[in-house]
């Protein structure tokens, strides 16, 4: 049987390769590429981000990707966001004091977490949503976040015209979310590639969904 191909989007975020690995751990058939062709033939598309939300929404548009990432879900090609890659899928990021303009695939602003002690740095259970698949199996295990900011407030409503996304919470000082499985379009606050087994098969539970 073939593995999945999955690339992940080379646009100058960190941990491209960590991700890379643990993808091909999972059972997938990983490249790390920003060619056009590649990413929309691809079977998953990886968006990893570290570091600031105005940052990374830079390097996204110096490769197109918000245009790649449209035509991808569009064609109901899956789509996974890791750590800042989830947070760019709403409209807004606000970092000191800056407001910057997020992806828009999702309503919702990330904003500094209400905590004592920041950045979250470590491991930590989530609350996964009702009918999870990408939880599938280890809805009680552990995953590694690092972040000082977030979502904490879901604001897209369940409407008859369409299918309510699954929110996944986390909680550190106040609730957080920790993940969001959306059609095509999924995303994890944490960080898979830094989860051990419990992100591996995370993943094998996301490549499933082709």
């Amino acid at each position: 049987m073939t593995p999945p191909r999955v690339v992940v989007l080379d646009y100058g975020s960190g941990n491209v390769h960590s991700v890379a690995k643990a993808l091909v751990a999972a059972g997938a058939e990983v490249e790390l590429t920003a060619d056009r062709a590649k990413i929309l033939e691809a079977e998953g598309l990886v968006v990893p981000g570290v570091g600031a939300f105005e940052a990374v929404m830079n390097q996204l548009k110096a490769v197109k990707g918000a245009e790649l990432i449209d035509q991808r879900l569009i064609a109901s090609k899956a789509v996974l966001g890791i750590c800042v890659g989830l947070q760019v899928m709403f409209d807004s990021g606000v970092e000191h004091q800056v407001e910057c303009d997020g992806l828009g695939q999702w309503p919702g602003v990330v904003e500094m977490l209400e905590a004592p002690v920041l950045p979250h740095i470590g491991w930590n259970t989530v609350k996964a949503a009702e009918g999870s698949v990408l939880f599938a199996g280890i809805e009680d295990e552990r995953f590694y976040f690092v972040h000082s900011y977030g979502v904490r407030k879901w604001l897209l409503e369940s409407s008859s015209t369409f299918t309510a996304p699954k929110v996944t919470w986390g909680e550190y000082g106040s609730k957080f979310v920790a993940a969001v499985e959306n059609g095509p379009l999924t995303a994890t606050q944490f960080h898979p590639e830094k989860s051990g087994e419990a992100g591996i098969q995370l993943l094998r539970n996301w490549i499933r969904t082709f």
